[in-house]
């Protein structure tokens, strides 16, 4: 069963990002302070969950938590400071967004760029140990799923309403065969190995 907070302060943050591992599309991070006593028998690690619960869930953390808040870091911003630093400042952008000052941050991983003076625990997959890392899952992985089923209106050889831009081989073909569009990653390793360079024409 996931635990309801780490600290025991009562604005306890809990922070998680979605599409760090996609060719496409920015990364997306959330900031979620749950009540102190909070429940709920299905919440977990978005991974775990199909999207028609995670919409479900999506609408009760919006409803039940104390605060939330969603921000993104474009892929050309990935490209310029890796996308380690991107997660990084995703998560920073989300706190930033906040209208409370937060006591103690609960990170999912095991890595994090300190927030002002604001403590932090890095928690190895937090997102299916704790409620407020589990909620964060949901709201950046719905957020950003959303996001890439609009921009795939645009672009939509690449299927990024099925993919969300992760390194499928349809969407690498899509790459392959079409070139790059502005929202792919050009620092990531775009292709597979036996397929050519897709680089002579975009750019």
């Amino acid at each position: 069963m996931l635990i309801a907070n780490h600290s025991g302060n009562l604005l306890e943050v809990g922070l998680d990002e979605a599409g760090r591992g996609c060719l496409a599309g920015p990364v997306v991070a959330a900031a979620v302070v749950l009540p102190l006593d909070f429940f709920h028998p299905l919440l977990t690690d978005s991974k775990q969950l199909s999207a028609k619960q995670r919409e479900q869930l999506r609408e009760e953390v919006c409803k039940e938590a104390l605060h939330w808040a969603v921000a993104e870091v474009s892929p050309q911003e990935i490209d310029e400071i890796n996308i380690l630093n991107a997660s990084f400042l995703a998560m920073h952008r989300a706190l930033d967004q906040l209208t409370i000052t937060p006591e103690y941050l609960l990170v999912d991983g095991n890595r994090f760029k300190r927030y002002k003076e604001v403590p932090h625990a890095c928690m190895v997959k937090g997102d299916g140990r704790f409620y407020s890392i589990a909620a964060a899952s949901i709201l950046a992985k719905t957020h950003r799923d959303d996001l890439m089923s609009t921009l795939g209106l645009e672009f939509p050889h690449y299927k990024w309403h099925q993919n969300a831009g992760y390194p499928t081989k349809a969407h690498r073909n899509a790459i392959s065969e079409h070139g790059v569009s502005p929202h792919h990653r050009v620092s990531f390793k775009l292709l597979a190995e036996d397929q050519p360079s897709l680089f002579a024409e975009p750019f």
